[in-house]
């Protein structure tokens, strides 16, 4: 298992949110250049950026974000208002190392069927298209966490893997932003339905401590974002980690 730093950009800003929640926003006194600058020079491979004013549908920092992105030799691994098959494409052919979808392939019923047949084609999509599922008491939340979707969150894990993406981001909202430990137990009922999904763990990350509980339950990678900024795990850690990781694998 492998830590995956997680940078939140708000406002061309690095912030991070509670349970999603634009009003209960921290900024951070650093860039988004100074932060993976920093990932980079110790040795991380992967960087998670979301763009969260493209979640929401204002672009204004695409360009911004973009200029950097390009500029580093990091695996990004990027989500934020992806709304189409041609963005998906765009994003993987200008260089993004995987493109997180959620929103739309919640809302559009056609768009997973879609995707497929756009991308696991031509290109690996389980290594390149990344599925989020926002869950909250194991309801699929989505469109910045404010809607809930009927479908059961099994059927659409199975629905997806049907169709070729077998990776997933999943993000225990109960825990996000809190720091009060990962959701291992959501994470633990989703491997022992698909056991051979590659599942990355997201929410309430604190310590080295709910990484080894991560670790212990087999999931592929973990975001950590807030826990960076405050101090609760550090880089040096983080570098670490990931090289026993490789090492190990």
């Amino acid at each position: 298992m492998y830590i995956i730093p997680a940078i939140d950009i708000l406002d061309k800003k690095v912030v991070r949110l509670r349970e999603g929640d634009y009003d209960q926003v921290t900024f951070y006194d650093v860039t988004l250049e100074e932060m993976i600058e920093k990932y980079q020079s110790n040795g991380t491979e992967f960087v998670h950026i979301i763009d969260l004013n493209g979640a929401k549908g204002d672009f204004s920092n695409q360009d911004y974000l973009f200029d950097i992105i390009h500029k580093t030799e990091m695996k990004v691994q990027y989500g934020g208002g992806v709304r189409s098959i041609d963005k998906v494409k765009e994003l993987i052919d200008s260089g993004i190392h995987r493109v997180i979808v959620g929103t739309q392939a919640i809302t559009n019923p056609a768009f997973l069927d879609e995707l497929s047949d756009a991308v696991c084609d031509e290109y690996k999509c389980s290594d390149r298209v990344v599925i989020a599922i926002d869950v909250l008491d194991e309801v699929i939340k989505y469109s910045g966490w404010m809607e809930s979707s009927p479908i059961k969150l099994m059927d659409y894990v199975d629905r997806c893997l049907n169709l070729g993406f077998f990776r997933f981001l999943c993000t225990d909202i109960n825990k996000d932003g809190k720091l009060g430990g990962a959701g291992v137990e959501l994470y633990q009922k989703l491997l022992d339905h698909s056991p051979f999904i590659k599942l990355i763990a997201s929410g309430g990350i604190s310590s080295m401590k709910d990484i080894k509980a991560l670790q212990k339950i087999k999931v592929e990678a973990c975001v950590v974002g807030k826990a960076i900024y405050e101090n609760r795990i550090t880089i040096e850690e983080i570098k670490d980690w990931n090289l026993k990781s490789l090492i190990s694998f």
